[in-house]
């Protein structure tokens, strides 16, 4: 691994999350006795034991019905959850576009989010202004708007700027969680060639979607994920393959590989 060069290690990571049965309701109680004697409590297992190396360079696509820890570990690997257990090394500057809007605040108007996030990304404000021109072009959110609340922007236009921010800015490492779920087809296919200008600048490139597509299209890696477990690690089209058998015979017992 060269000096400088964005990779991503963990091992044997885990997150677990405490379910409580018979919630109280009161915000007074939850603050004054989180727990109450004898409330009952369980341990759901997200992710169970993940680790994988992702190499300065590669595109990894995350498939897997709902459920199976895809966006969790995106979370973990964004600094958003703590792991549980296990070890993890990240080098590289990450942007992850993981909620719609995310990183988004709702009372900023579309331009005061742009220079936030840039902020957050250690870019200085200069650089930004020198590059909103590029975000506003590309984002095709309507000049009216630039200067509006973000929370009056439609779900599609908050992407397209969330999207817009995160590619001109230049991140090393990309972590997108189905993004495009609420874009047009004509959004998609632009932002699908600036991915691919963005993947052959040879950063890393971390997608989840259930577009099976655009899994092939943009990633040459695939990790399919069940019960926060990695089922099958390879090459795109041989996973994937594995997993459009697998949802043929859903009864079928999947085992790791």
């Amino acid at each position: 691994m060269a000096k400088g060069e964005s990779h991503i290690r963990l091992r044997d990571i885990g997150l677990t999350f405490r379910l409580y049965a018979n919630k109280s309701f009161s915000l007074r109680e939850m603050f004054l006795s989180p727990l109450k004697p004898g409330q009952q409590t369980s341990d759901f297992d997200a992710l169970k034991g993940i680790s994988l190396d992702i190499a300065h360079g590669e595109r990894v696509v995350l498939v897997g019905p709902n459920g199976a820890g895809k966006s969790s570990l995106l979370k973990i690997i964004a600094g958003i959850y703590p792991a549980t257990s296990g070890e993890m090394t990240i080098q590289g500057r990450i942007t992850p576009l993981i909620e719609m809007g995310a990183g988004f605040n709702p009372e900023l108007t579309g331009r005061e989010n742009v220079f936030l996030n840039a902020a957050i990304l250690g870019v200085a404000r200069a650089e930004a202004q020198r590059r909103l021109p590029k975000i506003i072009e590309y984002s095709e959110i309507p000049p009216d708007f630039l200067d509006t609340g973000i929370k009056y922007y439609s779900s599609g236009m908050t992407m397209r700027l969330a999207f817009s921010v995160a590619m001109e800015l230049e991140p090393e490492i990309l972590i997108l969680d189905e993004v495009f779920a609420a874009g047009d087809g004509h959004f998609v296919e632009k932002a699908t060639r600036r991915m691919q200008e963005f993947i052959a600048s040879a950063h890393i490139m971390i997608l989840v979607t259930h577009d099976l597509q655009l899994a092939r299209s943009v990633a040459r890696r695939c990790i399919w994920m069940d019960h926060g477990r990695v089922i099958q690690d390879g090459p795109v089209e041989q996973v994937i393959t594995a997993y459009q058998a697998a949802l043929r015979t859903p009864d079928r017992q999947v085992s790791r590989s």
